[in-house]
């Protein structure tokens, strides 16, 4: 399989144009960010469940919500068709039109634990983790996006995923009452968590390989579904 950056490019720029021309949506990503620095500022920033709750709402609100807004404004303008019928191939459409969302996590996410005032023990672990996570979430918001039909239908399916992700740390603490929520812990972002708590602990990279795998797993499984779901939508 050959792709062409030329192609990948292009479709990156298209994407970026339209997102900066969108101020609603673009604002998403300074949201986690100003929450960091609120609780970092209310004395409430200072634990790692904390942080990585924040992280895991950058995930929800910038790479999936602005993943499947990308996906759902090309549907609204009737111009997804076309971009599906042109010379790019599969791999180089949805490449190109996660490179913005990536972009946008990460920038999110960096922001988020310089003004939240978190410094992970192991920077090299954490954002080994992060590029994990983001595969994840972004094929996540490339289906919603194609489930939706428009912009608004995006952001009301985003909604679960952004409290599920984003407060879903919290699961964990019911599961003796509740055990049905003993499998909430395989869920990507407390996998995160847990890998946050690990470094912080002293555990090398050894040591978290299964979270990252599960985490793993779950962006396989995703992308996979994404691409299906992609190439049926290409021959409706």
């Amino acid at each position: 399989m050959t792709l062409s950056f030329k192609r990948i490019h292009a479709i990156f720029m298209k994407d970026y144009k339209d997102f900066s021309r969108n101020l609603a949506v673009s604002i998403i990503i300074f949201l986690p960010p100003v929450l960091a620095a609120f609780f970092s500022r209310m004395g409430t920033g200072g634990t790692i469940e904390t942080h990585y709750m924040v992280i895991n709402m950058s995930f929800a609100m910038v790479a999936a919500f602005v993943q499947s807004c990308l996906i759902a404004e090309e549907k609204e303008k009737n111009t997804l068709r076309g971009l599906m019928l042109s010379p790019a191939s599969t791999s180089e459409i949805l490449i190109g039109k996660s490179l913005l969302s990536l972009s946008l996590t990460l920038v999110s996410i960096v922001l988020s634990l310089l003004l939240g005032d978190y410094r992970p023990a192991n920077i090299g672990i954490i954002t080994v983790a992060i590029l994990v996570s983001s595969v994840f979430y972004i094929a996540l918001g490339t289906m919603l996006g194609l489930f939706a039909k428009t912009v608004m239908e995006a952001s009301l399916y985003v909604t679960p995923v952004f409290v599920l992700f984003s407060f879903g740390t919290l699961l964990p603490a019911f599961a003796e009452q509740y055990p049905v929520l003993k499998a909430a812990t395989y869920l990507p972002n407390i996998q995160l968590l847990e890998i946050g708590i690990a470094v912080e602990n002293g555990t090398g990279m050894t040591g978290v390989l299964p979270q990252l795998a599960i985490i793993l797993a779950w962006g396989i499984a995703a992308s996979l579904a994404a691409i299906s779901l992609y190439k049926q939508r290409l021959t409706d």
